[in-house]
């Protein structure tokens, strides 16, 4: 494994050399932004269709990205992949003193809260740090608040009961009306903002992550929309001239699919 390893890291070196391939020479830390959530993403979908073939080739493909990542990195004078290894290394070994040190942590609660600490000590300990410091400005919308209500839920702010959840569901749905009947646009998107928020929350305790839910959604509309076009294209028709209630019976043909 060790030397596939090496073999890969001198792979991207010589993409990169001065013989290398240009498309490759010219890309930087900002243009791998868009591929390395693309791959992320990507890894996400296959395991969501429990395809062992898929995620392999889909995880080597956010490897290579990463592995791409830090030689510009190195390029650049600002770490090696050497450092990274060794740096998450020792991080992880630290954070887990229930592992590799003496002490004993019996529940993943106690796990958690250990490894809060851990991070609160790392980062200087400062006592005003938040729960909901280092969550991404990258992150989607949705994911974020799934993460944000995650992590305050650990401490205990949080629905004792679903049904409270739904309470709060009916009221912001209350104010959402209400926004729309006084048509005051900054309003109204704080109230779906509000909405959104509480059923990322219905998901969270249910089981469900919604950006994963979401985009499992999107999957499935594409594939029936596209269904719609493949049958009117079919039967010679143009879809900008097709009436709705002609391609609702469509949808509900490929609902049944």
């Amino acid at each position: 494994m060790e030397e596939r390893f090496d073999a890969l890291v001198r792979l991207i070196e010589v993409l990169r050399g001065e013989a290398g391939c240009p498309w490759d020479r010219e890309q930087t830390k900002e243009s791998l932004k868009s591929f390395l959530i693309e791959e992320a993403y990507e890894v996400i979908e296959a395991i969501s269709q429990r395809s062992a073939e898929r995620l392999k080739e889909e995880v080597g493909d956010l490897l290579f990205q990463l592995l791409f990542l830090c030689q510009i990195c190195k390029e650049k004078g600002d770490f090696t992949l050497d450092d990274v290894l060794q740096g998450v290394k020792e991080k992880m070994m630290r954070r887990h003193p229930h592992v590799f040190g003496a002490e004993k942590l019996s529940s993943a609660r106690e796990v958690w809260k250990k490894w809060e600490s851990l991070k609160k000590e790392e980062g200087g300990g400062e006592a005003s740090k938040s729960l909901l410091d280092n969550l991404s400005i990258e992150l989607p919308a949705l994911l974020k608040a799934y993460l944000i209500s995650a992590r305050v839920a650990r401490v205990g702010f949080d629905w004792e009961e679903g049904v409270d959840i739904l309470s709060k569901l009916e009221e912001e749905l209350g104010e959402f009306k209400e926004a729309c009947q006084r048509g005051i646009s900054d309003k109204i998107e704080q109230e779906i903002g509000d909405i959104l928020f509480v059923l990322v929350n219905i998901a969270r305790h249910l089981g469900v992550n919604p950006e994963i839910a979401l985009q499992r959604t999107n999957r499935k509309f594409i594939e029936r929309f596209k269904y719609i076009e493949q049958k009117l294209q079919a039967e010679g028709k143009d879809i900008a001239e097709t009436t709705l209630e002609e391609m609702e019976e469509l949808w509900q043909e490929a609902k049944g699919i």
